[in-house]
């Protein structure tokens, strides 16, 4: 496979393996400017990221959009980097039970992926996510927590073709360090739909 899709992820200080070897690029949130945003067919960000300084590139955010980009956020919101965004709404009560993530509707990012897998990482529950960044109008539920009413992973498909996810917990690629289990398709799954590998069978 030829690579031609330009990503970029912002938010941290190391570029996790993986990510590096398929061509993915570490660039600060400083840097993100109108030209360089310009030049990306995706962006990923951290849960690390400093939401400050997104928010006051929210135009450029939105162009890349408009344009038929991709943007994957991870974390709790805090600081809205685009006008659809809502700060994080943590659920009532983080019961094991509560915490249970379960698929809503198809998304090939967790292709092969065993919902058991994400809410639980060495018998502990809650990694995945606690809470939701509230889904705008229109959006695609794709992962629910608390019996179906938290909306931890939810998809945006704009007119023109621009796709936001919004990860309401740990980056995505944190999830296959030890590759044991299901959850170690979600970097392949990541990397095919952002268009920098061939998508694996399940």
């Amino acid at each position: 496979m030829t690579v031609t899709a330009k990503v970029a992820l912002t938010g941290l200080e190391t570029l996790p393996e993986r990510l590096a070897c398929a061509g993915v690029e570490l660039v600060h949130e400083e840097a993100l400017d109108r030209e360089r945003l310009a030049g990306l067919d995706s962006l990923l960000i951290s849960q690390h990221a400093d939401q400050r300084s997104l928010a006051a590139r929210s135009v450029e955010l939105e162009a890349l959009l408009e344009r038929g980009g991709k943007l994957l956020i991870c974390g709790q919101i805090a600081h809205p980097l685009l006008p659809v965004l809502r700060p994080f709404e943590p659920i009532a009560r983080a019961s094991v039970e509560a915490l249970a993530v379960g698929f809503h509707t198809y998304h090939p990012l967790f292709a092969g992926v065993d919902a058991r897998d994400l809410t639980f990482r060495r018998g502990v529950a809650g990694f995945w996510g606690r809470g939701e960044n509230p889904p705008p109008a229109g959006a695609r539920i794709v992962a629910t927590i608390d019996g179906g009413r938290a909306a931890v992973d939810w998809e945006l498909a704009l007119p023109t073709g621009g796709l936001l996810f919004v990860h309401a917990g740990n980056d995505l690629w944190s999830f296959d360090l030890d590759g044991t289990d299901s959850a170690a398709r979600l970097v392949p799954n990541l990397l095919a739909w952002l268009g920098l590998a061939e998508r694996e069978e399940a």
